[in-house]
């Protein structure tokens, strides 16, 4: 169907009218789809120049990582390149349950789940569990595969304000009576602060409501182990389901969810997004166990992050510039403008540092920023680059 053809359907008037981000791109300030052709760990290589890669999750630094890179390697060579089938019919296989026996280890629960990305486990943890007359609490800057998950249950959902309990309290009061679970990030993906699991809890516990944290950015980075969220107080046991991704700290891709087991029984029989996608292929499975044992075994990679984490934070701080609550290696550098904050991204991406920008409906209007975040394996080198990249274009811009 050609342009012209187009034209005749109505269905196709919103993306005729779509324009902004061509607008953007015209200016040259467009910042995403960016292509990589290569990657050196903490240094990308994009439209044929290198730049230091300020904007993955790759936290411990581990998607080069020999032992993960060989494990993949003999994964693909012994089971193939895919699974052609989901968990439920053919795509399972012995690596799947040795990574759900290692996680479920981990992270101190009755049993484990593996989806084939981070997204799946969220959306099949909610629109598996909760069914009609059943209630699901959001705060309001969970991830969007939360809210996803919320809206593909047939249960009704209930968002309360970032991080207010009494808010949670209210709306939970208004709902007493029906089975109700709260869903929260562990770290927030744009913020960088850190869920109140001990006043998560307290309230859960006063309702009966089952109390379910999304460990995205917290598995590998908080904990005494890396082992999350939940263990980062001491609260392994109050938190009844951790679920998580494995493409930040674990360094592939995929998803999972540790639960008592009569729920993960539940959910292997209930989860639409498990039962109809294939399984996660060999390769990514097998690197992800490698990675969980590196992660296990390497904890000086968890004190480099935090080193590089804090000498981020200070030195952005130092230089002026409004970084939020952060409390962890997720710092976003307030912009304010979304024109002003492409432009800073651009300015910055010339210099030869890669970061995110974040703009509505992510952000309020007034509230776009530059999302940036260390990994383990950064040095102190690059990051002073970086700081030194911000600190001139940030005067220059009127930011600082």
């Amino acid at each position: 169907m050609d342009t012209e053809t187009l034209q005749h359907v109505a269905l196709f008037d919103k993306c005729r009218q779509f324009t902004k981000a061509r607008e953007v791109e015209a200016a040259g300030l467009y910042p995403y789809f960016k292509p990589i052709s290569e990657s050196e760990d903490t240094v990308v290589t994009i439209e044929g120049k290198k730049r230091i890669m300020l904007g993955s999750n790759n936290y411990l630094g581990l998607t080069h990582h020999p032992k993960v890179l060989e494990a993949a390697t003999r994964a693909l060579h012994r089971y193939g390149s895919g699974c052609t089938g989901s968990r439920f019919l053919n795509g399972t296989l012995d690596l799947h349950g040795q990574l759900e026996g290692a996680l479920a280890e981990f992270l101190g629960k009755e049993s484990c789940l593996v989806f084939s990305t981070g997204y799946n486990a969220n959306v099949g943890l909610i629109s598996g569990l909760v069914g009609r007359g059943d209630v699901v609490f959001l705060d309001k800057l969970d991830h969007a595969s939360i809210v996803d998950g919320a809206k593909m249950s047939f249960g009704e959902t209930e968002r309360f304000n970032h991080g207010d309990l009494a808010n949670l309290e209210r709306k939970l009061d208004r709902n007493s009576g029906k089975p109700t679970m709260i869903v929260v990030d562990g770290v927030y993906s744009m913020e960088g602060d850190i869920a109140d699991i001990p006043g998560l809890s307290r309230v859960a516990r006063k309702f009966g409501a089952a109390l379910a944290v999304d460990d995205a950015h917290a598995l590998g980075v908080l904990g005494p182990d890396g082992d999350g969220t939940a263990a980062h107080f001491g609260m392994v046991d109050d938190v009844d389901i951790i679920a998580g991704t494995f493409s930040k700290s674990l360094a592939s891709i995929g998803g999972f969810v540790a639960a008592p087991e009569q729920v993960i029984h539940y959910l292997r029989h209930h989860s639409r997004p498990l039962i109809f996608t294939a399984s996660l292929p060999p390769s990514n499975t097998a690197g992800v166990i490698a990675a969980l044992e590196v992660l296990r075994t390497e904890a000086d990679r968890r004190e480099r992050l935090w080193t590089n984490a804090r000498y981020l934070q200070d030195g952005l701080r130092s230089l002026g510039f409004e970084i939020g609550p952060t409390e962890t290696p997720i710092v976003p550098v307030l912009i304010g403008p979304m024109e002003k904050t492409f432009v800073m991204w651009r300015r910055l991406f010339d210099a030869g540092v890669f970061t995110n920008p974040v703009t509505p409906p992510a952000v309020p209007p007034a509230q776009c920023r530059l999302r940036t975040s260390v990994m383990a394996t950064h040095t102190l080198d690059q990051i002073d680059f970086c700081l030194e990249a911000f600190g001139t274009i940030g005067r220059e811009l009127g930011v600082v």
